[in-house]
């Protein structure tokens, strides 16, 4: 016995050996298959990983990006305001754009973490519609998803569903679907509290669905019908779009949470929100809005089945590309805890808080949205929230579009109406480049101290 087993472990071992050396062989065959050469260093990335380094070495004077898909020759493509090849003139007279939500505030972030954030993607990468285990969702990103939100601790996300989606609006319309009444003789009606998200809206009207109408302000609905017969799906935002508010359900029933904006550097994080639908976007977290990708968290499975439906029947899943860039991000993004990547993107809006309300507190013709104090527990403090945008009032009577006064003074802004607001409101984005930022707080100095405004 004992003969016949150190045979067999000699034919084993001469097996193993003779496969190793049958592999080295075939690598060393197939290198440029491999992305090797002759040495097994790098062969056909080096030319990806090349163009991407000369194009992102191009300065365009600290205030445009150059980028791989743009020209045949890459050129400066300037921020707001600057021009030329290399993005050095400034225009004076330029007024400053705080209409967008582009969450550019974080690009330093990721230059500074280039090395780690990078993606070279072969051009046969994921050509299939799926992945090997006939899903449409990449197991490891689900697990980086997950493990982010146990790290922030803004969710609960152990025994939920994931779906993801083009960004979070894909998967709004299709929370909206899922929650909507598809047998009931009447359509469900689809709510949210004023100010909110315009999208919640004109997606609602554009689909004209048989099953779901939008019937506007939750508030004034409750007052005026009385809900316990009637089919109704809510919009929560929280925190709010535009003013930064932590919302709860006004109705408590049916409700989808949209907690685009509930990470530590834009609101205290209080406890992991506990909700049977709760939609995230990569864009708020990161800023990578252009990357279109977002994810819903649900309980229930036959919500789960018909947003997971609704998904495959769109667009059969989400690009495999986009979801090996956020696996990358991911992965940066929960390093030491997550906390390199909420500690730069926090002190970064909170010193744009600090500065905008010095600018305003020099003037009784606007205010800004209250901010309370709220502890942490992320960052385990008490600390006031620091919301991507600014929700400002023109507190003068004669003052009724607040979006004109401050186009009068060179900002463009949200005006209150998109949000169902009175027009005496107006959104501002601080979530923008530097660039944006500081040329915003120039032009609300000069309106704030040139005489047409109050001096305290």
């Amino acid at each position: 016995m004992g003969n016949d087993r150190k045979k067999t472990y000699g034919i084993c071992l001469l097996v193993s050996i003779v496969m190793n050396i049958l592999f080295v062989i075939y690598i060393y065959n197939n290198n440029n298959k491999f992305g090797l050469d002759a040495n097994g260093g790098l062969s056909w990335s080096l030319k990806a990983g090349g163009e991407a380094e000369a194009v992102a070495a191009i300065s365009c004077s600290g205030h445009g990006r150059a980028y791989l898909d743009g020209s045949p020759e890459p050129v400066c493509e300037c921020y707001d305001c600057y021009a030329g090849f290399d993005c050095s003139e400034f225009s004076s007279g330029c007024p400053a754009d705080a209409d967008s939500g582009d969450p550019i505030f974080l690009e330093p972030f990721w230059m500074q973490n280039a090395e780690d954030s990078a993606v070279v993607i072969s051009g046969w990468h994921r050509m299939s519609y799926r992945y090997a285990d006939y899903t449409m969702m990449s197991t490891e990103l689900e697990k980086y998803i997950r493990k982010m939100h146990s790290i922030v601790g803004n969710a609960i996300t152990q025994g939920r569903y994931l779906v993801f989606g083009i960004g979070s609006s894909q998967l709004l319309s299709a929370a909206v679907y899922a929650l909507s009444s598809q047998n009931s003789s009447s359509p469900s009606n689809v709510l949210a509290s004023i100010p909110f998200y315009p999208m919640y809206k004109t997606q609602t009207m554009l689909f004209n669905s048989e099953t779901f109408k939008f019937e506007g302000d939750t508030n004034s609905w409750n007052l005026n019908n009385s809900t316990n017969n009637m089919d109704v799906v809510e919009f929560v935002t929280s925190p709010n779009n535009p003013d930064g508010e932590l919302k709860t359900s006004v109705l408590g029933g049916k409700a989808i949470y949209d907690h685009a904006y509930f990470w530590p550097h834009f609101t205290p994080i209080p406890g992991p929100s506990d909700h049977d639908l709760m939609i995230f976007t990569l864009s708020k977290l990161t800023g990578h809005a252009g990357t279109r990708f977002g994810w819903a968290v649900i309980k229930d499975k036959d919500v789960y089945d018909k947003i997971l439906n609704y998904i495959s029947v769109a667009d059969l899943g989400i690009s495999k590309d986009t979801q090996l860039r956020v696996l990358k991000l991911l992965k940066v993004a929960v390093e030491d805890d997550g906390k390199p990547l909420f500690k730069f993107a926090y002190k970064t809006m909170r010193d744009r808080w600090d500065r905008l309300t010095t600018v305003f507190s020099k003037s009784t013709r606007f205010s800004l949205q209250q901010r309370h104090p709220l502890h942490c527990n992320f960052f385990n403090e008490t600390r006031l929230p620091s919301p991507a945008y600014a929700w400002v009032k023109c507190e003068r009577e004669e003052d009724e579009d607040c979006s004109a006064v401050l186009e009068a003074g060179k900002i463009k802004g949200r005006t209150g109406s998109t949000f169902s607001a009175k027009d005496r409101y107006v959104r501002l984005s601080l979530i923008k480049s530097q660039d944006d930022f500081e040329l915003l707080l120039q032009r609300l100095s000069e309106l704030t101290e040139n005489g047409s405004a109050e001096i305290m």
